[in-house]
């Protein structure tokens, strides 16, 4: 039996909306599903160092441990470079782990995934 893939999408810089897909994501990987997240539009935000850390909701870790762990788990998490260009970033830093890939990648995870959640 082919290992089903689940691909989560983070489209917003909003606090609230951070946790869920990562949340999502290592659940999956610990349900022995493949997982991806992919990061666009303003959800790029996060990823610039110090950016992460600064959020933290209730009893949570921050975005930013909570984004370690997800990588620790061998979630894959995916960069728009269309959405770098569109925030005016011709070079930026972004937080380590995380790779940047066409816009095209987006289409071809959504065909390939199981599931696909935004947020």
């Amino acid at each position: 039996m082919e290992k089903k893939e689940l691909l989560y999408v983070q489209t917003t810089d909003a606090p609230e909306k951070q946790y869920s897909p990562l949340v999502l994501a290592q659940t999956a990987k610990a349900m022995d599903i493949n997982a991806k997240v992919y990061y666009l539009g303003t959800g790029l935000k996060i990823l610039r160092p110090g950016a992460a850390e600064k959020i933290k909701l209730g009893n949570f870790p921050s975005v930013r441990e909570m984004i370690d762990k997800t990588l620790e788990s061998g979630v894959e998490i995916l960069v728009c470079e269309a959405s770098k260009r569109m925030l005016g970033w011709e070079s930026v830093d972004l937080i380590a782990g995380v790779k940047i890939v066409g816009a095209a990648t987006l289409n071809d995870l959504v065909l390939e995934a199981d599931g696909t959640m935004w947020f």
